[in-house]
């Protein structure tokens, strides 16, 4: 896998990149936890496949050998004023872009973490930090993205082939090293603005929800809403049936179609 790895380091924009493949990892978060304190900002770790590969709220991430991206970016912030939010949004245009940027398709957010094609899921986002409590601000964050860059070669799971999608039609290896170094590069050219929420337009623009009738999933009870609009802390506006509204973060619930 050397060559993959070779062809992602020559497609990438930026030389603070540090990047360490496996073959087969329980989680690319979960290692990079162990790993971040003594690694600098920039140190990427991609894997081939995920034994145990996590989404939010600790739901499963299927992740096949040879189909998928799985890779987890340790980022150390030096400014405060901001939650993982702004880091998990960045991330979605950053792969939505790279995704249209290497086909003719036209990716779309679902809120908060998932980017779709035709509707379809290809990539979730899981971001975990570690607050240093004096200051209040990140010691470290771990940007964890997971792409079905094709679809698996004994096809998607029961539970998700109906909802799942890839990025490519057909298998090559060198575009996936192309949409792994695609990723970064949008990714870290998003980051180094990231306050000024510069990439709020696409992301707004892209957003999959507005407008769509939802069931909002918020301790374990649902409730029907209508998704209104967003605002620029990333809060969806919803209003339930009876007529009410409410803001709501990406922490507190999660969206169902």
């Amino acid at each position: 896998m050397k060559k993959y790895v070779d062809e992602i380091y020559r497609n990438l924009l930026f030389n603070n990149i540090n990047i360490e493949y496996y073959s087969t990892i329980s989680s690319t978060n979960s290692v990079l936890k162990q790993k971040a304190v003594s690694q600098n900002e920039g140190f990427v770790i991609i894997a081939d496949n995920q034994t145990c590969g996590r989404g939010r709220f600790d739901r499963k991430f299927f992740s096949p050998s040879k189909s998928g991206i799985y890779m987890s970016i340790l980022l150390k912030p030096d400014f405060g004023g901001f939650d993982a939010t702004l880091i998990t949004t960045a991330a979605a245009v950053a792969v939505a872009n790279a995704c249209d940027d290497l086909t003719n398709k036209k990716s779309q957010i679902k809120w908060v973490n998932d980017v779709l094609i035709d509707g379809k899921k290809f990539c979730g986002i899981l971001t975990e930090g570690c607050i240093n409590p004096t200051s209040q601000n990140f010691e470290y964050i771990i940007l964890g993205i997971g792409i079905n860059a094709f679809t698996p070669e004994n096809g998607f799971e029961d539970e998700i082939k109906d909802i799942a999608g890839s990025v490519f039609d057909t298998f090559d290896a060198s575009l996936k090293a192309k949409l792994t170094a695609c990723v970064l590069n949008n990714f870290f050219v998003i980051y180094k603005d990231l306050l000024q929420k510069n990439f709020l337009a696409d992301y707004r623009k892209r957003n999959f929800v507005i407008g769509k009738s939802v069931n909002v999933i918020k301790n374990d009870v649902q409730k029907k809403a209508t998704i209104i609009s967003m605002d620029d802390s990333f809060r969806l506006l919803v209003e339930y049936q009876d007529k009410t509204r409410e803001y709501l973060s990406s922490g507190e619930i999660s969206i169902k179609i």
